[in-house]
């Protein structure tokens, strides 16, 4: 099931994807929290505005250095254990939204991955109990500010600029994502090739991880890292994140 936040010009509401991405049913309530049921009312998807799938009313966890690809590119180890972050939930947005370049870095850098959306609160969950609480998937661009990311030895500003989280287009909830393709193109030219079974930690690894440090709430999202090919984007360049199963998250990057 895909399940997509949209608007017609009206407050946001939820809506279920039909297998082609091409209409989209809307359905009463919020289906993180509460039992949702269908309205009665159809959209074609091009007519509406999709939002970011969810907004996180608590936090976005990213893991640094998942692919061994990514981390040989940047020069460092992949950790004995997954190397986790937080990420303010004001830097999420949605498709088709702009990532603005702030005047602060020249170097901003795209990275695409796969989000888990948590639908279930859990706290020190083992691997084989983590299936239970995840609720979807959906596609990431963890934007990184580069020279940022090296000059303040930490990552809270290099990653947490508003719209520096994209995500979408919608969530899917029935997805297997053990071995599925990573692909970024930055203004239609291939820049990321990869696949999630290249990961260092799976999926189950990584929100029982997370969970044994921080209590997961419904709505928290966890980024799982990126492949290799990360590089530079400038304004006036789009950058789409294209994650097999789910869809394709295509953002502009623009000035201030």
């Amino acid at each position: 099931m895909r399940i997509a936040r949209f608007t017609t010009g009206e407050d946001p509401v939820y809506g279920l994807v039909d297998g082609t991405g091409e209409k989209i049913a809307e359905v009463t309530g919020d289906p993180l929290y509460q039992r949702i049921e269908l309205t009665g009312a159809t959209h074609l998807v091009e007519d509406v505005r999709l939002l970011a799938p969810v907004i996180p009313r608590s936090k976005v966890i990213g893991i640094g250095r998942n692919y061994a690809d990514h981390a040989a590119e940047m020069g460092t180890d992949v950790p004995d254990e997954p190397l986790m972050f937080l990420v303010p939930n004001t830097a999420v947005v949605g498709p088709g939204d702009p990532i603005v370049y702030p005047p602060q870095t020249s170097e901003v850098h795209y990275e695409g991955e796969l989000a888990v959306v948590i639908g279930r609160l859990c706290k020190d969950l083992e691997p084989e109990d983590a299936a239970a609480v995840v609720f979807g998937y959906t596609v990431a661009n963890d934007v990184t500010a580069r020279d940022l990311q090296r000059s303040d030895g930490q990552w809270a500003r290099a990653k947490g600029f508003d719209t520096f989280c994209p995500l979408g287009p919608w969530i899917e909830t029935d997805l297997d994502v053990s071995s599925v393709s990573v692909v970024t193109r930055l203004d239609g030219e291939v820049v990321q090739d990869g696949t999630t079974a290249d990961m260092v930690h799976g999926v189950a690894a990584l929100v029982s991880h997370a969970s044994k440090a921080f209590t997961l709430l419904p709505g928290d999202v966890i980024l799982t890292g990126t492949p290799a090919g990360v590089g530079p984007m400038r304004p006036g360049q789009r950058v789409e994140v294209e994650i097999e199963g789910i869809g394709t998250l295509s953002n502009p990057v623009v000035e201030p």
